[in-house]
Formats: structure tokens, C-alpha cells, sequence
């Protein structure tokens, strides 16, 4: 299977190497030549953003299946607006890396894939956009991945309480859904490996408060957790803010189902004892 890759974040990266051995071909685009030279071998093109290779555009037309995770734009979508025609005249399936902020608020109730969409900041809006324009172009051979709160190795509470950025900021009721990188990489080749496309939410099975991930990390470090903080009371980026303006737990039973999907880390809790035991947050 001959695969074209459009971003490779975190959670692309670890993909790859989890999988990347079982695919034919691995190709894409990358920004920077320092990400292009810790990906080789694999056949990967600089991309500026501006305008594709030919040679690059052939690729990804050629592609079975093309794996994107970056983010749209302040304007226009890079992949839709550069390799949107090309996909589109080819044969691959896309596989979509989405975000569940797509979801709005639920004040804390359940939701799952049959939720109406309700995007309420500008970027999650954009993502709308995106997994609507994709889905015209292409219809069944889109597959959106709508992926919770991303942690793993080197992203961590672990980590940020040993740097000492941790910080537990309560705001009454307030929980999210997780997923580790790992069950990321899962749900991917997952959806790589399923003929027909759909949309699925791509989250642990626990959403919990974010001060208790901060609790749990520092006692497994045997360190006193830090003090709880009103969320009214901190001072926050418009980017950290937008975590918390959405409340809701989400349900990941139709990415089990349909993906086969087998979590490596169903709680927040498995994730952190897996990491700890790995040596995350030791120095």
C-alpha cells in the first residue's frame, strides 16, 4: 500500500513508526529540512505551503491512501487548496485527522458520532469546513478521525510537573476525553485498512477532570501535587482558554466497532503508569 502523508505531526510521526513497515511506500511533504532528514528514507518532498512540485503532485495522485493532519490555515486549507484537484482525480482514500472540538459545548453530557456539529471558535470552525469540503469532493473514501486530548511520550503531565509547568486549574463539572498517541497510531491503520470511509471519535474511555491527571502523575512521581487553582483565577492563553469553553463526554464505541479498534491505554491512568514505567518524568 502506497501511502502520502501532508503533515507529519506528533501523532503522524508515531504512526509511522509503528506501522510504517507494513505499507509499500510512505511519502508526503514537509516543511523544514530538519524534519525531512529524520524522516528518511522515506520519499519525502519539501512543501512550503505556496505551490506543490509537479513531481510531488504526481504522488499524491498516485497514492492509495493520503494521511493529513495539518491544521487549516487563517485563509485557505493547504491541502484542499494545493493537493485538493490532484486527490480528488486520483484513487486514494483520505484519512483525516480532525479534532471532537468540532462538537461544541454539551455542558458534560454524553455524545457520540450522531451529534450535530457546533463549532464555536474560529479554528474549530475552519475543521468543519474541511471535513465538509473533503467529504463533497471525495464522499465515501473520506475518513475523519476526530481526536481528543493527544498525549504520549514527551507530552505528558509527568513531564510538565518535572519541568514545573503543571498547573491543576479546576473548573467546576469540567472533564475531557484523552487518547494516547499510540491509540491514535491504531485508529489510523485502522482506518487505512477499512474499504469505506465514515467519521469517528477518537477518544479514551474515560473523560475526567483535568486536575486529576495532575493528582494521579504526581503521585506516581511520589511529589506533592500542585495547589488547585480556581479557573477563574489564572491567566490563560485564547488557545488554553478554548479547552475549556467545551464541556462534554463523548463516546468511542463506533471506532471500536468499525475500526477494531483495541485501546492500548483506555484511561488516562493506564497511559500515565505506561509512561511513568517507560521513564517519562524521571529527569
Amino acid at each position: 500500500m502506497n501511502l502520502f502523508v501532508i503533515g507529519f505531526g506528533y501523532s503522524v510521526q508515531r504512526f509511522v513508526a509503528m506501522h510504517g513497515s507494513a505499507l509499500a511506500r510512505i511519502g508526503g511533504t514537509v516543511r523544514s529540512a530538519e524534519t525531512r532528514a529524520q524522516l528518511a528514507p522515506h520519499d519525502i518532498d519539501l512543501f512550503d505551503g505556496t505551490v506543490p512540485a509537479a513531481a510531488t503532485l504526481t504522488k499524491a495522485a498516485e497514492a492509495d491512501v493520503v494521511l493529513i493532519s495539518a491544521p487549516p490555515g487563517a485563509g485557505d486549507d493547504p491541502a484542499l487548496t494545493h493537493f485538493g484537484d490532484a486527490i480528488t482525480s486520483g484513487r486514494a482514500r483520505v484519512v483525516y485527522l480532525s479534532t471532537v472540538g468540532v462538537y461544541g459545548d454539551h455542558q458534560g453530557a454524553w455524545i457520540d458520532e450522531d451529534t450535530p456539529l457546533a463549532p464555536e471558535q474560529d479554528r474549530v470552525q475552519a475543521r468543519v469546513r474541511v471535513e465538509q469540503e473533503w467529504k463533497s469532493r471525495i464522499g465515501d473514501r473520506l475518513a475523519v478521525l476526530r481526536l481528543g486530548g493527544i498525549y504520549g511520550p514527551g507530552r505528558n503531565a509527568l513531564v510538565e510537573l518535572r519541568a514545573g509547568r503543571a498547573r491543576r486549574i479546576v473548573k467546576p463539572g469540567q472533564v475531557f476525553n484523552r487518547i494516547h498517541v499510540d491509540d491514535i497510531a491504531g485508529a489510523i491503520w485502522g482506518a487505512i485498512r477499512r474499504e469505506t470511509g465514515g467519521a469517528w471519535n477518537i477518544v479514551d474511555d474515560e473523560p475526567a477532570p483535568p486536575q486529576d491527571v495532575i493528582a494521579y502523575a504526581a503521585k506516581l512521581m511520589g511529589i506533592a501535587p500542585p495547589p488547585e487553582l480556581p479557573f477563574d483565577s489564572v491567566d490563560l492563553s485564547p488557545m488554553a482558554k478554548s479547552f475549556y469553553a467545551s464541556n462534554r463526554r463523548i463516546r468511542n464505541s463506533r471506532a471500536k466497532q468499525d475500526l477494531g479498534l483495541v485501546f492500548a491505554y483506555p484511561t488516562y491512568r493506564a497511559g500515565l503508569d505506561a509512561l511513568w514505567a517507560a521513564g517519562e518524568g524521571r529527569s
